[in-house]
């Protein structure tokens, strides 16, 4: 009965620039289907958030909805910044605190544009004459 042949292992070679900083042929050679992790990087399981949707409704509040995009990013940059905060290391602290800002930038903005038009109207009032 004959075997089959094992399978060839294709050897794909650094490039210059890996291999200078250590990215050597043991990683090179290994699966196409793995990964390799330097030491530090840890897999874990982080809980979900809604980092990323409070960051589009709170970039949403400045550029053309104002509070009504602006308040709820900020609410749920609020609640995904509790979760990050519990979480040591979690991939979306950077994004929820992005949302945060962003969106109390976008309230400051409405503020200061409300107070612009109130200031324009009593301008106008003190002007022509109805006060």
């Amino acid at each position: 009965m004959q075997g089959t042949p094992p399978p060839q292992q294709i050897l794909i070679q650094p490039s210059k620039v890996a291999a200078k900083y250590g990215d050597g042929p043991e990683v090179w050679n290994q699966a196409p289907h793995q990964i390799p992790l330097n030491q530090g990087m840890a897999m874990g399981y982080y809980p979900a958030t809604q980092a990323t949707l409070a960051l589009v409704l709170s970039i949403l509040g400045i550029v053309a909805c104002s509070i009504f995009t602006a308040i709820p990013g900020l609410i749920l940059a609020n609640g995904a910044l509790q979760i990050t905060n519990s979480t040591p290391n979690h991939p979306d602290a950077g994004i929820a605190k992005a949302a945060q800002v962003v969106g109390w930038i976008g309230i400051g903005l409405f503020t200061l544009t409300i107070l612009v038009y109130a200031g324009m109207g009593l301008l106008f009032l003190a002007t022509s004459g109805f006060m």
